[in-house]
């Protein structure tokens, strides 16, 4: 096959990207949990034969900078047609435990790999010491849930998985609509690799990497050669403040985001592998490029990340990681951006979670985003490393024993500026009968910062009943008790303009 022309590209660029999308539709069209198929907490992907990211569908930015490091954990296995692969061991190819990742390889006639499909999912409990697999003050991965390291996924590993953790139908309804969303993605590469040819579409994909990491290159280019630093604070649930250090460094086409002098790994949960700081970098690095450029390995390839090993942002094997997934992607997302001049979003997930016996139900609530250079910043959105929507205050309800009292944008939250950064919500449930909740929040201490002159967005808050918790805390909810959660706001960009008097001011200075 001879080099792609540009429609050409554009064509299996696009044919790529629309296998990807329809992988998404069929995960959350078939998914049993609301958190699946109402928030879309799910994201889906295909890679070549060398594991390679080759495309990946518009959904959730940690969980798709992340994929990689899960097929790198089977691309070496034997595999067979038919035979799916399973994990969650975020030290094995995962992020945190709720993320399940499900890996089927794609085959060609004569039984010639042509790639994988994948597809991850947040369900809503995989076991551990809480229901929803949340837990604000775990101190170690077994507190977390059940760990799954790279295993063959089949009818009895399915049984055997899904019994250990709270309802398994649930679970095991979720883990086969992810079945049913990767056989999808495989017939459709198995589709383009007969119309094409095994080795031609091994070309063409290699094509579109090429392409995506020329963009990216020419992208970086454009930043300006340099050195940008950035520090801020994780807010630990011992009420310790944990540094992250940044140090970009932009030489000609290519970006090195280095770490070094970022705190320990902590004793707590806000740790991360590697393969999640990787991916809020990379989901910052799309920000400031070209959001366009096909989301692929080949537009990660001009970007090094690095981190030391036993940071909070490089934890070794068996570290709590819950929040590290949710809330420290969060913030190493805002040091980048905060490293080329943008203000941040509310810089949290304001993780949620609530249960007994009967159901677990988990969700994240939006806020505000950091205003830009030309124009503010939206209201009441999901920010940065979360792509989700939230639950429809209708589902929620009638599948949960949860009244819904208020949800609103919280008016005035964000930060002042030329351009004034999105407000934050406030959000408040009530509980029908007894439950247990957990609640992982960031930005209750040190607030949402602006840029160019503009001011911080309002710090989130959350009260049980009026009275005020931490954004780290568990707890019972008993009949009638209501939980309020008030997300932060978005940071202003630019001085804000001098406020003019009111007309009636004017009035009554002329009258004089």
């Amino acid at each position: 096959m001879s080099a792609l022309d540009p429609i050409e590209l554009r064509v299996i660029t696009g044919a790529l990207h629309a296998a990807c999308e329809e992988m998404g539709v069929v995960l959350i069209r078939s998914a049993h949990s609301a958190n699946i198929k109402e928030r879309r907490d799910a994201s889906t992907a295909l890679f070549n034969a060398r594991g390679e990211m080759i495309m990946q569908a518009e959904h959730i930015p940690v969980h798709l900078g992340a994929m990689p490091a899960a097929v790198a954990a089977v691309v070496g296995e034997r595999h067979e047609p038919g035979v799916s692969w399973v994990l969650n061991d975020p030290f094995a190819g995962g992020t945190h435990l709720p993320d399940i990742t499900v890996i089927t390889p794609v085959f060609g006639d004569h039984r010639s790999l042509l790639g994988f499909a994948a597809s991850r999912a947040h369900h809503a409990d995989v076991g551990g010491a809480l229901p929803g697999s949340m837990p604000a003050h775990s101190r170690s991965l077994a507190d977390e849930g059940v760990v799954i390291p790279p295993r063959r996924l089949d009818d009895a590993a399915i049984e055997e998985l899904t019994a250990q953790m709270r309802q398994p139908a649930e679970r095991r309804a979720d883990l086969r609509a992810q079945l049913a969303a990767n056989r999808t993605g495989a017939s459709r590469l198995t589709q383009l690799g007969r119309r094409l040819g095994p080795e031609q579409l091994q070309e063409a994909t290699d094509a579109v990497l090429r392409y995506a990491e020329l963009r990216t290159r020419a992208c970086l280019a454009e930043l300006g050669d340099g050195v940008r630093r950035a520090s801020d604070v994780l807010e630990a649930a011992d009420g310790a403040e944990l540094t992250l250090r940044l140090r970009a460094v932009v030489a000609g086409e290519r970006l090195e985001l280095d770490f070094a002098g970022s705190a320990p790994q902590h004793g707590g949960n806000l740790n991360c592998p590697l393969a999640v700081t990787r991916s809020a970098c990379l989901f910052a690095v799309k920000v400031l490029t070209d959001p366009d450029i096909p989301p692929s390995a080949g537009a990660y390839r001009p970007i090094e990340v690095r981190a030391p090993r036993g940071t909070v942002l490089n934890a070794r094997p068996g570290a709590a990681v819950a929040a590290g997934n949710v809330e420290t992607s969060s913030r190493v997302a805002d040091l980048v951006l905060s490293a080329f001049g943008r203000a941040q979003g509310q810089g949290t997930m304001n993780n949620l979670t609530l249960g007994d016996r009967d159901f677990s139900y988990y969700e994240t609530i939006g806020g505000g985003q950091g205003a830009c250079p030309d124009g503010d910043g939206p209201s009441g959105v999901h920010v940065a490393m979360s792509n989700t929507l939230n639950t429809p205050i209708e589902a929620l309800e009638r599948e949960f024993p949860l009244r819904v009292t208020e949800y609103a944008l919280r008016r005035g939250s964000g930060g002042r500026g030329r351009h004034r950064g999105g407000d934050g919500v406030v959000r408040e449930l009530e509980a029908l009968r007894e439950l247990t909740f957990s609640l992982i929040a960031e930005r209750r201490r040190n607030p949402p910062r602006g840029a160019a002159g503009g001011e911080p967005g309002a710090r989130g808050a959350d009260l049980l009943d009026g009275m005020p918790l931490a954004g780290k805390a568990t707890g019972t909810l008993r009949p009638g008790q209501r939980l309020r959660v008030l997300t932060p706001g978005g940071g202003g960009f630019g001085h804000a303009p001098k406020r003019e008097p009111s007309n009636r001011r004017k009035l009554q200075a002329n009258a004089k």
